[in-house]
């Protein structure tokens, strides 16, 4: 495990997330080092999937890797419906919820050994999980390991048009922080440049209330030369 991927473990095992999964309600917050803080939408994380979610199950197809999957409600929803589907995520809180909820979860960075690796059909970074590990491009290469020959990456966008990389803190509002960690936000522009730049080709845009994704597919070159069976 690198250094960055150790600080990013730490942070998120801290307790104002853990206490705000354990209580399934906010407020919460990701701090940038000037002050400025992005709200994190814990009620809506540990509630039932919503519209805009559907939209993202109803495009998973064949085996579904959660990737930071957090309290689990998409993981479960496709559990429920009998699908093959496995959440990871570096919070102890999350794993445990998940597994509440009836799902199939590790705890897990997507950059450590994962169970079938090169071989899931769907990857999901929802929720603003395309900021993991600070580095998108980086992120998207990673998955190229993961995800099948034919497998497709479903991500959701920031849902304006920023392409930033900064230091963070889990942050609950009322004094309680966490340690600084890398974080990126990116818009469908930028996610968009980051994939084409990782091998991926864009396969499908959409917005639900006002949530935008990308579908992912290999292009042809990175399809052939990804290493390893399958």
């Amino acid at each position: 495990m690198t250094t960055t991927t150790t600080a990013t473990t730490t942070a998120w095992r801290a307790d104002p997330y853990t206490d705000a999964l354990r209580t399934g309600r906010g407020p919460l917050f990701l701090r940038r080092h000037d002050g400025w803080l992005l709200p994190l939408e814990v009620e809506r994380w540990c509630e039932a999937p919503d519209a805009a979610d559907r939209s993202v199950l109803d495009r998973c197809r064949g085996t579904v890797l959660d990737i930071g999957c957090g309290p689990g409600r998409l993981v479960a929803a496709l559990a429920a419906e009998g699908r093959r589907a496995l959440g990871i995520d570096i919070s102890p809180a999350a794993v445990a919820r998940t597994a509440r909820l009836g799902a199939a979860a590790l705890c897990r960075s997507v950059f450590d050994p994962l169970p079938a690796e090169g071989r899931w059909d769907t990857a999901l970074l929802i929720d603003g999980n395309m900021g993991i590990g600070g580095d998108p491009a980086a992120l998207l290469r990673r998955l190229r390991q993961v995800v099948s020959r034919s497998g497709h990456v479903i991500a959701e966008c920031a849902p304006v048009d920023v392409d930033e990389c900064c230091d963070v803190r889990v942050d609950d509002g009322r004094g309680g922080r966490g340690t600084p960690f890398p974080w990126a936000r990116v818009g469908v522009r930028a996610l968009a440049a980051h994939a084409r730049n990782a091998g991926w080709a864009v396969h499908e845009q959409w917005t639900v209330d006002g949530r935008p994704f990308l579908s992912l597919a290999l292009q042809s070159s990175a399809r052939s030369s990804t290493a390893g069976p399958r």
